[in-house]
């Protein structure tokens, strides 16, 4: 595929202007008109650079995979995999959160290699990844592995997060409920973070093995982050 096809189109200023004016003049009195031509302005270009940019980097995914020896002909009749690759892409389309994007990437990646789970999970996996923030993943992770404060004999999880991911220090609220989205979905184990334990129990594992699964599905293959 021509370099050029995978440019998003570049509207200038007095595009966006031509066009806002061009609405305002035509959609007197018919309001939806001018509604749907300030959306195509507004909304539609920046859209169309998101996609592209998504098919250039997918793109270059597959060439990395390609480069390794994944016959990408083969990817090409396997309807799984295209099934992957069109979710993936339109939760893609829905954020602009870099970190999203390259979980995303790595889901299709880990399709292509033939590492998905069954079709269930993940579904299930993509709606993780839909519905949670950046910072649930990163609390995930965390407990995948604790790090307990040093020369701490007793505490609550709540001090390892804060350790961790000191931008939560003292917003126990925002935490509280980002560890019982975790929980509800069953990712952690434990269902809450203040019971008081030894610094051995601070140290446990909390990640099921679910959540285990789910960091695995958004983790590029060969990567362990």
């Amino acid at each position: 595929m021509d370099d050029d096809e995978l440019k998003a189109p570049e509207g200038t200023k007095a595009d966006t202007a031509h066009a806002v004016a061009r609405a305002g003049l035509s959609a007197i009195p018919l309001v939806g008109g001018a509604a749907a031509e300030l959306f195509s302005a507004v909304v539609q270009p920046p859209l169309e650079k998101r996609r592209a940019a998504w098919r250039n980097s997918v793109g270059e995914k597959l060439k990395e995979l390609e480069s390794a020896g994944l016959s990408l002909e083969a990817l090409r009749e396997n309807e799984a995999f295209i099934s992957t690759v069109m979710h993936a892409s339109q939760l893609a389309l829905k954020t602009h959160r870099e970190e999203k994007l390259t979980m995303l990437r790595n889901v299709i990646a880990n399709a292509a290699l033939g590492q998905s789970p069954e079709e269930a999970i993940e579904n299930m996996f993509l709606g993780f990844i839909d519905s949670l923030s950046d910072l649930h993943i990163r609390i995930l992770r965390v407990f995948q592995a604790p790090q307990a404060p040093a020369n701490m004999s007793m505490g609550g999880l709540s001090h390892v997060l804060e350790l961790n991911l000191p931008e939560l220090k003292n917003r126990r609220e925002l935490y509280d409920q980002l560890w019982k989205d975790l929980y509800s979905r069953g990712l952690v184990n434990t269902d809450g973070l203040h019971m008081t334990m030894s610094g051995t129990g601070l140290s446990q594992k909390r990640t099921t093995g679910l959540g285990d699964d789910f960091l695995k599905f958004i983790t590029g293959p060969g990567n362990v982050t």
